[in-house]
């Protein structure tokens, strides 16, 4: 279930009451005339099913509560209650399958934002994943890639293709490319630093290295591993049910391949460079394109859903 607190002008509360009242799955709702103030207006609560939360949301977008009052909502961990066990029950589909366009929205606005927090996490984690390749530890590959926040970005690229927001694209995919081109080059000059200091040496980069050379050497299951990945991924993110996203961040190699692309360059070793920007590049275009897949294939089964209902 979600909670929903409203603030709505005077003139507009009955025609918020007449929606949430017509909304299946809405139930638990309360009026507070005159209980607002900043906004002036009336406090309006109510609790819906999560499957019928993006329809009742959208209708008080369309109703201007968003520009003329306020919209907040949040989860609810317990709810005992027959009325709520019966809403919940009359919503279409299951609450662990659906959507809230403006939550994940929001979510991947706020992932893809190009900050300094961003950009330290990643710097971060791709200079553990060439401590990892360097060394040949898989298990520094695998912390470094839980470390890496680059999935945010990619899932903003996909959220704003399906809403058609070019805009957010555009920020996505600037923090996605600024954000690994900085991290890559710090990673570099990481390595020269470690080379300087005697704990980095050419013969790393030249050594077989078996246990991290699939990251360099990108083939068809580099794409098919990132594209299942990529629905996992989106499909935490969309449902109720988040905890598969950290299985999601160690399954690809995105922050490996750039840590050794940096690295492979740092030594003048342009065939592994080049290796790992392809694998690079191939986790990142099979995420988007799997996230872009599955949240269209949702899109439409709601569709389906709310026209069944009604």
């Amino acid at each position: 279930m979600l909670h929903l607190r409203l603030i709505a002008p005077a003139d507009r509360t009955d025609d918020v009451v007449r929606l949430i009242e017509k909304t299946v799955g809405s139930t638990h709702l309360v009026v507070l005339p005159g209980a607002a103030r900043d906004p002036a207006g009336d406090v309006v609560m109510c609790d819906v099913a999560r499957e019928a939360g993006d329809e009742l949301i959208a209708g008080l977008r369309h109703l201007g509560l968003d520009e003329t009052g306020s919209i907040s909502v949040e989860d609810i961990d317990l709810s005992l209650s027959r009325r709520a066990d019966r809403a919940e029950a009359e919503a279409p589909g299951e609450g662990a399958d659906a959507v809230l366009w403006e939550h994940l929205a929001e979510a991947t606005h706020e992932e893809s934002t190009l900050n300094v927090t961003y950009v330290a996490f990643l710097a971060v984690a791709t200079m553990l994943a060439a401590c990892g390749v360097m060394l040949d530890n898989a298990i520094l590959i695998v912390g470094a890639m839980a470390v890496g926040p680059e999935f945010g970005p990619l899932a903003g690229i996909s959220t704003a293709l399906v809403r058609r927001a070019p805009q957010r694209v555009w920020r996505s995919l600037w923090a996605l490319l600024a954000g690994f081109a900085a991290a890559m080059a710090l990673t570099a000059g990481f390595s020269w630093l470690l080379d300087a200091l005697g704990l980095f040496e050419r013969s790393m980069v030249e050594a077989a290295r078996p246990n991290t050379a699939f990251i360099w050497n990108p083939d068809a299951m580099s794409f098919v591993v990132a594209f299942l990945a990529g629905i996992a991924g989106t499909l935490s993110l969309t449902s109720a049910k988040s905890g598969a996203l950290i299985g999601v961040a160690i399954s690809v190699t995105t922050v490996p391949a750039a840590a050794n692309a940096a690295v492979a360059l740092s030594y003048g070793d342009y065939a592994q460079t080049w290796g790992s920007t392809w694998q690079l590049l191939a986790n990142l275009g099979g995420i988007v394109l799997a996230g872009t897949l599955t949240l269209l294939a949702q899109k439409y089964f709601w569709a389906k859903q709310r026209a069944r209902l009604n």
